[in-house]
């Protein structure tokens, strides 16, 4: 052996001809399994607690995933001069085909084309901004792939531009920006974005820069992961939580976030569009807030993509009639009159006595 084989660098054949073998590392990845370990020191530190949160829902797997006792729980909805929030669920493309992003349909040329037609025709009517998330950025690239191949790309670039959202921090910086460009000076643009990715969880919407946010498929986290496993059979054990309990519980959190991003505000406004066809279903669409579930009526579950663009068509000229911040007095914001009512009075003291 030579002094270039000591070093790691391999002799293959006569010649300058050299192969190099990186060097090997082991590694012990841990995760942690308990969430309660995280908020300890804020219960020890602090004698009253406020956990607040407009996709805390359903809010009894808390206590057990965090391991404490709650005074009190209370899930309360919005008091809306006008119904600015349109959810709707799409089941079923045109064709009457089942739209869904579950493993047995992922390659369906049929339910991409559907979600395609989906996104074209609310670029047609939807004014200013669209955000788009998929489940995976393999999932996205997948789709968008096969847009391109089909022209629906194409097609819905005559009518909004399209900026995606990478794994790379500055390139998702630069569409995020170049997106609000487009939305500014009235091109319109639509963002395809990821569940669980940085538009998700930390970029808001407000006003033009989301005036629709489609939901493709349930977000389900990918299960085949060694520490999800792990995670799931300690929920189990320690606080009797089934593994499709949390797994629902956390697909709907997750899609709450994502269409949340379109509402800010009292006098915003959008469209949530929830388009796979299990979003239907009881068990799913009971873990969403409250606030989404008592405005998605019975009229707007298992829509086909054109039933979902006239609800979108009569929503949206609902919301373009004038409106004005005196409108919200006495219902969504209170008058000075109210504030000092006796009955509000009451209030206050139960609310004070409570605590």
């Amino acid at each position: 052996m030579d002094s270039g084989e000591r070093r790691g660098v391999g002799r293959l054949a006569q010649g300058p001809l050299f192969a190099a073998h990186p060097p090997r590392h082991s590694s012990c990845p841990s995760s942690c399994m308990d969430a309660s370990i995280a908020i300890k020191p804020v219960f020890e530190r602090f004698q009253s607690v406020i956990i607040t949160s407009g996709t805390l829902s359903p809010l009894d797997i808390y206590p057990k995933i965090l391991d404490f006792h709650p005074v009190t729980m209370a899930t309360f909805t919005m008091t809306l001069a006008r119904t600015c929030l349109c959810p709707m669920i799409v089941g079923r493309g045109n064709d009457q085909v089942a739209i869904s992003s579950k493993f047995e349909t992922r390659e369906d040329i049929a339910v991409i084309r559907n979600y395609g037609n989906l996104l074209l025709e609310m670029s047609a009517i939807v004014p200013d901004g669209i955000v788009a998330f998929f489940t995976s950025y393999q999932y996205m690239e997948n789709i968008v792939a096969s847009w391109y191949e089909q022209g629906i790309l194409e097609n819905i670039q005559r009518n909004k531009l399209i900026f995606i959202e990478t794994q790379d921090g500055a390139e998702t910086s630069m569409a995020l920006e170049k997106y609000q460009e487009a939305c500014e000076n009235g091109r319109g643009a639509i963002l395809l974005s990821v569940a669980r990715g940085k538009v998700s969880e930390g970029i808001d919407f407000v006003h033009h820069y989301g005036r629709a946010v489609i939901m493709f498929g349930v977000p389900y986290v990918y299960t085949q992961s060694r520490i999800l496993k792990a995670r799931l059979e300690y929920l189990r054990d320690q606080f009797q939580i089934r593994e499709n309990d949390f797994l629902t519980f956390d697909a709907m959190r997750h899609a709450a976030q994502c269409v949340g991003r379109a509402i800010r505000g009292k006098t915003d406004y959008g469209l949530m569009i929830f388009a796979d066809k299990r979003f239907a279903r009881a068990d799913k669409r009971g873990k969403l807030p409250r606030w989404i579930q008592e405005h998605i009526t019975d009229a707007n579950l298992n829509l086909t993509v054109d039933e979902a663009v006239q609800v979108a068509k009569y929503f949206l000229r609902q919301m373009a009639q004038p409106f004005h911040k005196e409108d919200q007095l006495g219902l969504s914001l209170l008058t000075l009159e109210q504030l000092q009512s006796e009955e509000m009075l009451r209030k206050v003291e139960q609310i004070a006595h409570q605590v």
